[in-house]
Parts: C-alpha cells; sequence; structure tokens
C-alpha cells in the first residue's frame, strides 16, 4: 500500500461519521499494525473480510464465532473499487459499510481494504487466525482464493478459521428483496467526506445567477392530446377516440435551455426549425423565457412534433412528425459560426439526433467550441441513434444507462466496469451516470487528497408523479453547479435535487432555484433524523 493511499485514508477517516462515538474504530492497516504490534503477541489477534454490503444475522454470526476464538477482532471490508459481482453494487457506500461494522461491540477494529485481496494486509497484521465461511470449504473442495490466503499464513505461522455454516444470508438477496433507503445516510457521508453542508448548496444556488450558457441542439414541441375512446374493436381493429384537449410543450434541447434560464443562467440558443407555425410557437415560448434564439430556418424540413395520443390515462399512440436526415450545409455553416461568436461560459450540446448532430457535423461543431469554455454533452438514444463516444474530452457528459451501453456495445458489464470503461473511453473530465430510480453514479479524476473518484447519489424523490425532463433538470443544475464550484459533488447533488423536482410535478417543467432550495430543505430535516 503506497505511501499517498494511507494519508488519503487518514484525511477521509478523519471526515467518517463525525457524529459516532465508534468511528475511531476505523483504522489504516498500519494504525492498526502499530496498536497491535508483531507476533508473538500476549492477545491473540483474529481477521474477517468481506464486502458487509448490509450486515445480516449471518454476518453476525460469523463475527461472534471469530471473536470466540480471540481476544481482538480486525473486520477488513473490500473498498467500493474491487465490488464487481453484481449489478449496482455495493448498494451501502464503504464508508457506511465500515461505520455499520464499527458499531458492533464484538468488533474491535475496522479496516477499509484498498487492495482487490485481503492478502497485503493479511502478511502485514499477520493475525493468529483468518475466518472465513464454512461456504469456502463447499463439497470437500477450498476455494483457490482461500488457498492463497492460507499460503500467506503458512508464512508467519497463522491458522485458517472456518466458521459454521448453520446461518447463511446473501446480502445481495436481502438488498434485491427489499432495498434499503439510505439516500440520505450516503448524501451525508458524502458531504462530510468533501467538507460540503447544506449551506454550501444554497449558496451554489446563488452562484449560478448569470452564467453564460450557450445550447445547440434539437428542437421538439411535444404535444399531449386527451380523448376519450368512443369505439373500436368492432369490424376493424381500429381505436375511435374523441378529441377533448390539445396542449403543446416546448422540448427536446429547447427545454433544457429553459431550465438553464429558470436556474438563473443566461441563455442562448442554436437550433434548426421549420418554416411553419410551430416555429412560432418555439421562437415566442423561448423568448418569453428570455433566452436568446438564434434559429435557422430550412424550409424543406418540419419543426419537430412528436403527438402522444392519450385516452384515460394510457397513451394509445404517438404520431411523430420529423424529418431525421442531417442539416444543410448552409445550416451547418450558421451553426459553427453561432458556436464560434457566442460568448458563453459553458457550450453544452443536446443530442436528440433529429439532424443536427451526426458524423460529418460534430467535428466541425466541436471544433468552433472557443478555448476555455466548459463543454458538456448529452446523447439520448430513446427512438433514436446518438451516441455519447461521438463528444470525446468534454468537461461533463451525463448519459443513462442505456446510452451508456449502447455506446460500448455491452449488455453485460455490471454498472461501475461499464461507467470506468465509457469515461475512458470518452475522455471527459466528469461523468454523471443516471441510474434512474437508483440516482447517478459520478466518476471523475482522482483528485489525491482522499475524495472518492467515483460515488453514487441516490434519489431524493418523495412521490413520482411525471419522471419524464428529470435528465434535463439534471444537465442543466449539474453543468451549472459544476460550473460555479468546481465541485463534482455540488453539482451531481443539485442536479439530482433538481430531477428529483421535476419527477415530482406533471409535465416537463422548468425547475426553478426555489423549488432546489424547499428539495434541500426536506433533505436537511431528513439528516437531522439520521
Amino acid at each position: 500500500m503506497s505511501k499517498k493511499i494511507d494519508l488519503d485514508d487518514k484525511k477521509k477517516l478523519a471526515s467518517i461519521g463525525a457524529k459516532a462515538p465508534y468511528r475511531h474504530k476505523i483504522k489504516t492497516v498500519e494504525q492498526i499494525r502499530e496498536i497491535l504490534g508483531a507476533p508473538p503477541r500476549e492477545r491473540k489477534v483474529v481477521m474477517c473480510h468481506g464486502a458487509f454490503d448490509i450486515v445480516h444475522p449471518g454476518h453476525l454470526r460469523h463475527l461472534v464465532y471469530a471473536k470466540e476464538h480471540a481476544d481482538i477482532l480486525v473486520a477488513s471490508i473490500t473498498c467500493d473499487d474491487f465490488i464487481t459481482k453484481a449489478n449496482f453494487r455495493p448498494y451501502v457506500p464503504e464508508e457506511l459499510r465500515a461505520l455499520n461494522l464499527a458499531a458492533l461491540e464484538v468488533v474491535d477494529h475496522v479496516i477499509i481494504d484498498r487492495q482487490p485481496t485481503p492478502l497485503a494486509n493479511l502478511a502485514v497484521l499477520q493475525p493468529d487466525f483468518f475466518a472465513k465461511g464454512y461456504e469456502y470449504t463447499q463439497n470437500g473442495n477450498i476455494h483457490p482464493r482461500t488457498i492463497e490466503e492460507i499460503k500467506v499464513l503458512e508464512t508467519y505461522g497463522g491458522e485458517m478459521l472456518f466458521t459454521p455454516g448453520d446461518l447463511v444470508f446473501s446480502s445481495s438477496a436481502l438488498i434485491e428483496s427489499v432495498p434499503p433507503n439510505i439516500a440520505v445516510e450516503t448524501l451525508l457521508t458524502l458531504m462530510e467526506s468533501e467538507s460540503i453542508n447544506f449551506e454550501d448548496l444554497r449558496s451554489a444556488l446563488e452562484k449560478m445567477a448569470e452564467i453564460r450558457v450557450h445550447v445547440v441542439g434539437d428542437t421538439i414541441v411535444d404535444t399531449l392530446t386527451a380523448t376519450n375512446l368512443i369505439g373500436g374493436l368492432t369490424k376493424t381493429p381500429t381505436f375511435s377516440v374523441q378529441v377533448q384537449q390539445r396542449t403543446d410543450f416546448v422540448g427536446g434541447a429547447a427545454i433544457v435551455a429553459k431550465h438553464l434560464r429558470a436556474a438563473g443562467a443566461r441563455v442562448s440558443f442554436t437550433t434548426v426549425l421549420g418554416e411553419d407555425a410551430y416555429r412560432d410557437y418555439v421562437v415566442r415560448d423561448l423568448t418569453e423565457a428570455g433566452i436568446a434564439v438564434r434559429a435557422t430556418i430550412e424550409k424543406s424540413r418540419p419543426t419537430t412534433n412528436k403527438n402522444a395520443i392519450v385516452a384515460g390515462g394510457y397513451r394509445l399512440l404517438k404520431i411523430d412528425t420529423v424529418d431525421n436526415r442531417p442539416i444543410s450545409a448552409r445550416t451547418q455553416a450558421e451553426f459553427v459560426e453561432s458556436i464560434r461568436g457566442t460568448e458563453a461560459d459553458i457550450v453544452m450540446f443536446s443530442d436528440f439526433r433529429h439532424g443536427i448532430f451526426n458524423r460529418d457535423t460534430i467535428p466541425s461543431l466541436i471544433a468552433a467550441i472557443p478555448e476555455n469554455v466548459y463543454k458538456v454533452a448529452d446523447s439520448q438514444v430513446a427512438s433514436r441513434w446518438g451516441n455519447i463516444l461521438e463528444f470525446r474530452n468534454f468537461d461533463l457528459i451525463t448519459p443513462n444507462e442505456r446510452e451508456a451501453r449502447f455506446a460500448l456495445g455491452d449488455q453485460d458489464s455490471v454498472i461501475r466496469p461499464l461507467a470506468s470503461r465509457l469515461y475512458d473511453q470518452s475522455g471527459c473530465k466528469t461523468l454523471i451516470l443516471k441510474l434512474s430510480e437508483r440516482g447517478v453514479l459520478v466518476q471523475r479524476a482522482p483528485l489525491g487528497d482522499g475524495a472518492k473518484y467515483f460515488f453514487v447519489v441516490g434519489s431524493f424523490v418523495d412521490r413520482v408523479v411525471d419522471p419524464v425532463g428529470a435528465g434535463d433538470a439534471l444537465l442543466a443544475y449539474a453543468a451549472l453547479a459544476r460550473k460555479a464550484t468546481g465541485s463534482d459533488l455540488v453539482a451531481s447533488i443539485l442536479g439530482s435535487f433538481a430531477a428529483a423536482v421535476e419527477c415530482e410535478c406533471d409535465g416537463n417543467i422548468p425547475v426553478k432555484p426555489d423549488d432546489v432550495r424547499r428539495k434541500i430543505d426536506v433533505v436537511e430535516r431528513k439528516s437531522k433524523l439520521v
């Protein structure tokens, strides 16, 4: 273990569970080695190792049995980096897992193991016993990894101790059956680790005001046509509906621009529209919102419209009026000039793959972004073939799991390795991977100051009304917060809070700072009950 990792661990451990009287049990391996001393010792030491994602009766039985054979019990947990055997694991982050074990009276010391196996720490601590579950000796055969551990024990005279197998539970099975809601606990641990408090979140909202953002992307007019079902399935399999109400909403990249403006940013918007009534509607709606609209009109294409026919709360049909052909060379040239000539702190590409972004236009549009501008990209594949990897070396990208799997051609990897591959291949500085009701997984470059290079921020939705548009709200608030504060954690939290607000209202309505402040207040009140 390197000296750098040791120092980082000490900084992190100093911030874990500041209110927990048992946090002193969590130590680095060097600290425990100093406490225990070198063998032979007067007091026997036993060491247990595992993920301990959810501490259950099987774990307790294992720990109690181990402690019965020694005076001092050292519990070692695998750090988050090396738990990849199941999707969305670990469910409980390493800091909370360490605290869960430290809270047990039977446990004397806890280590967060920074190695993929416990072999290195076994060699350093040299416990008298290393306790393993009985399942590692099934059918008379010892697991190959256990054989490696036995070899380390034999180098100094330690012994393997197999605990009884009469009570075994699976953490994964428990999590899948009734997933615990630990979003607030996880959030508090993350905030403590980077010395962030709720006032910092409120302050970040103030700092976001007046940031200049240039959004480039496809405009969509979303139409909701409410109907009554009045007949069908008689002579032909045809539904007959009576139109009750038709409502239009600005969507696509345009609603991202409206979220940004609602958050206080100064927003300019470059897009392509058709020569039709929807063009006038979009320009009027965005102008009234205070957005500088720079629309190129192509007479040969319609303004994209997606009309959902709804009856009795069910979507019967969706009618799209759309032309997905690439934009013309003239329009592309106008876009390049617009991007190059617009003063902005952030340039945001919002790709719905309806003509603006394709393999021919993307290189020139990226090249037009001025130097030292914060670059953000989001590419959606809900019904088209966008690929987030076409936006390489951006500062921030925000795909969801499906978009990440599409980009990598990977249906099999669990989430963390998937995120790491996407992060590496995209060359981005910050990846916020949206995981729907599970929140977001964030990956960034190692900071070298004890901060984690990846972390999870849970979902803070209290009641889902309409999840459509949550990703747009997250994109807007995360980008502004990251630019305003330089903190990936603050950006992820405020983005998640904005997404939660959007899920709790009907329709894709621009989220305002006061909405996010109310969410901060709610979460802060909950945190005082933890």
